[in-house]
């Protein structure tokens, strides 16, 4: 054999164990994935789950983070409109997707939450919460046709909703609401909370409409997003008599006995260090409360 063909010899001998190392690597890495083909969820395990995007997966959860619904002071009207609506939803009649937005700290999200436990002990189907993640939009297509047909009623919850410069996952979301081909199942509905009514930051939408040809068209796509949403709720902040409200409120509710000047003085100094009155800042002041008096509170 001459060194030409003896150095084309080795050469192939080499690209050929190169092969077979690439293609048992492969096979390793393949193994080691995550199968993408979603399993099928049970959802009698639990009455609310977290989707994760990662593994295709809902993860049932043993104890719901809420606050009870006689806690919720202050948003009486859109507790009212988001019962009826989950009520409604939950027989099996027609009901709309809703936004929720407004001032943080005023119970959004407490308030799905709470309506969604109200609901579900009177529903004859039982009725399921699933949290999507913000950052987990873009999988919603796939949720969507895993729970489509199912008996259950399913509420999809996405809390602090909203998209930023460049983010082209807000169109997962219009799809799935309303505008894809198969459009959204009969038994599943969409509950979203942000601080934007719009779900996007105005800086955004002033920027398109001052260097577009036609500023209306410009960020008509983006601002359609909002309305997917037949029921817009919204949460205002709330005044002093209000806040002391939900003070008064949750004393009552945890039993806990405090002269009513030091409560509504401490309780006011309280808002004005955070600079805020809200739900939020209300339940904070309750629990350092209880610390102080030896209480513990759920």
């Amino acid at each position: 054999m001459s060194k030409n063909k003896s150095k084309k010899h080795d050469r192939d001998e080499a690209f050929s164990a190169l092969n077979d190392k690439l293609d048992r690597l492969i096979a390793a890495i393949e193994t080691l994935s995550p199968a993408r083909t979603p399993a099928e969820p049970d959802l009698g395990a639990a009455t609310a789950f977290v989707w994760h995007a990662e593994t295709l997966t809902l993860q049932p959860v043993a104890k719901i983070n809420r606050v009870a619904m006689p806690l919720l002071k202050g948003i009486d009207r859109v507790r009212d409109i988001l019962i009826e609506n989950t009520e409604r939803f939950a027989a099996g009649q027609a009901a709309n997707n809703v936004l929720l937005w407004g001032a943080r700290g005023m119970g959004k999200s407490s308030l799905v939450k709470a309506a969604h436990a109200a609901v579900n002990e009177t529903a004859k189907a039982a009725l399921k919460l699933i949290e999507i993640h913000r950052e987990d939009i873009d999988s919603l297509p796939v949720l969507l046709n895993l729970l489509r047909g199912r008996a259950e009623r399913i509420i999809l919850f996405c809390d602090d909703l909203s998209f930023d410069h460049d983010d082209s996952s807000y169109k997962s979301l219009k799809a799935a609401l309303e505008g894809g081909v198969e459009g959204r199942p009969d038994n599943v509905i969409f509950y979203a909370t942000s601080n934007r009514r719009h779900l996007l930051p105005r800086d955004m939408m002033e920027n398109e409409r001052s260097t577009a040809i036609n500023p209306s068209e410009a960020v008509e796509e983006k601002v359609s997003l909002s309305d997917r949403f037949g029921l817009w709720l919204g949460f205002h902040k709330c005044s002093q008599d209000e806040y002391l409200e939900m003070i008064r409120g949750y004393t009552d509710y945890f039993k806990l006995t405090y002269p009513e000047e030091k409560l509504r003085s401490e309780a006011l100094e309280w808002a004005t260090t955070r600079g805020a009155r809200s739900g939020r800042v209300a339940w904070q002041f309750i629990q350092d409360l209880a610390g102080r008096l030896g209480k513990s509170i759920g």
